[in-house]
């Protein structure tokens, strides 16, 4: 069996595959400290495939010409790795300030709702076009004109319940304001 001298590991790349999978996984979840876990995750992960890419470790890298037997190491892989890595520190030290800031002014440190983001939703699916309803196919009435039918019918019915228990109750009390004839 033939392999290649530029081919990354196997177990490297499920590495980076399990530390990115989780991370993300973590990302998506509420509490601070799991997206703080999850971003330290990912980063690693990304860190790690920035390795894998870079090649397999080879000689120091060296200023000026080497001889085509020697295998150097690519340096640009190991200065990408540096600087994800000061990112990553300040994105860490970043969300560990939000955690503990809603630690203190809440006792925990779970994200709420957006209620701006609700109210949006709310509003457009308010303003979301209805769609046919599978019963009404046959008149081609949309589910809103549909609704609206039965919300006419149904106040039309109050209005006439009203009406006859108003002049019901004239009726059994007799005429009113008159006095003798």
């Amino acid at each position: 069996m033939i392999v290649l001298e530029n081919t990354p590991s196997a177990v490297l790349l499920l590495a980076v595959g399990v530390l990115c999978g989780a991370g993300v996984y973590l990302l998506l979840d509420r509490p601070l400290t799991r997206v703080l876990l999850g971003i330290v995750l990912l980063s690693n992960g990304a860190n790690l495939m920035l390795l894998v890419a870079g090649g397999r470790a080879g000689a120091s890298p060296v200023v000026g010409n080497a001889p085509a037997d020697v295998r150097m190491s690519d340096p640009l892989a190991q200065a990408m790795i540096l600087t994800a890595i000061v990112i990553t520190l300040a994105l860490t030290s970043f969300v560990l300030a939000l955690a503990y800031r809603s630690w203190q002014l809440h006792g925990h440190d779970e994200v709420a709702d957006d209620e701006e983001d609700r109210r949006v939703a709310r509003q457009a699916a308010d303003n979301a076009p209805a769609y046919e309803d599978s019963d009404a196919a046959e008149t081609g009435e949309t589910l809103d004109e549909e609704a609206a039918t039965v919300y006419d019918q149904v106040v039309e019915r109050a209005e006439r319940l009203r009406a006859q228990r108003e002049r019901d109750e004239r009726d059994q009390h007799g005429p009113q304001g008159g006095g003798a004839r």
